[in-house]
């Protein structure tokens, strides 16, 4: 099969197309045929520093659409020919730009028939941070203020989109140019960080999606209101935030996405209804993955970046 592979760290240019061996699904495994993978600043990162792997990743990427090609013992929730969208196992287990990948068959759901692959390519690892974090670890409900930083980029988009199919007030931050855009997504309230301090504009808020740390975390936790809850989606250097929060009575709460049948069929129930849709940026051939890394190294994407593979 094709690969986009590196055999170093570096610059967008270290990651080369070569052939590998097709991988053999194990038991409870799923042998995807791909047809579009996600492109996620994790994807760069990675490739540039390691990140979390002190060696380069073989071949990159989490996020799979697709149809299934094989399916390991065991496995009852699909069957060749099916089509599917998911997560390969975060942190772990990279390798969706190559023509195949094998996954637990419960990283994966069955792919929303209103989608193409390249749009429900773009959603896995973005959504599940987006639902982990809002639903799961901040339980996120009617009436609730939410304040979601970024929130034209990958994951923000889609946490605007998911906050308000939850009954939230949602509020984020976002140049001017892109507020017109957020609102047709749903957000109530929107922030020009470029020309307004958010703490200065908003309070009393009850969680914070923080998808940029720094000082934009550390600043976060004075708009919360006592008993709120910040999630970070970027968990380094978290202790003295985690002390302060301690002190402010509110809750910080670092995380990092997690490959879950359960949140993938939820985040196709939202496609489904129509309380969620991905923007997609721009798309890419997967030989030209380092023009896509490059393009998303920019830091001015909407949405999310896409190879199509097939």
């Amino acid at each position: 099969m094709r690969a986009m592979t590196q055999d170093t760290f570096g610059g967008p240019e270290v990651l080369r197309e070569t052939e590998l061996p097709r991988p053999v699904p194990l038991m409870s495994e799923i042998l995807v045929r791909v047809h579009a993978a996600g492109v996620n600043p994790t994807d760069w990162k990675n490739r540039a520093f390691g990140l979390w792997h002190a060696e380069p990743l073989p071949v990159l990427g989490w996020d799979v659409s697709g149809v299934v090609e094989r399916v390991g013992l065991g496995v009852t929730l699909f069957k060749p020919g099916d089509e599917v969208f998911g997560m390969l196992p975060y942190p772990h287990r990279a390798g969706a730009y190559a023509e195949y990948a094998t996954a637990p068959a419960r990283s994966f759901a069955h792919k929303p028939a209103r989608l193409d692959h390249v749009r429900a390519g773009a959603l896995p690892l973005a959504a599940l941070t987006a639902y982990q974090a809002l639903v799961d670890t901040a339980g996120v409900g009617p009436g609730q203020r939410v304040l979601i930083h970024a929130a034209a980029g990958g994951v923000g988009h889609l946490a605007v989109q998911i906050a308000k199919a939850r009954g939230a007030y949602v509020i984020g931050t976002a140049s001017a140019g892109k507020h017109e855009l957020l609102r047709e997504l749903g957000a109530d309230e929107l922030i020009d960080y470029r020309t307004t301090d958010f703490t200065e504009a908003v309070a009393d808020v009850d969680v914070v999606l923080d998808t940029l740390a720094g000082d934009v975390r550390s600043r976060s936790l004075d708009v919360l209101r006592t008993g709120g809850v910040l999630v970070t989606i970027l968990p380094h250097g978290c202790e003295e935030d985690l002390k302060r929060a301690a002190e402010l009575g509110v809750r910080l709460e670092p995380m990092l996405v997690e490959a879950d049948h359960a949140g993938m069929r939820a985040v196709a129930e939202l496609v489904e209804k129509g309380q969620l849709r991905p923007l997609v940026d721009a798309t890419f051939p997967l030989a030209e993955a380092a023009e896509a890394h490059a393009h998303g190294e920019t830091g001015r994407t909407t949405g999310k970046i896409v190879l199509t593979v097939r």
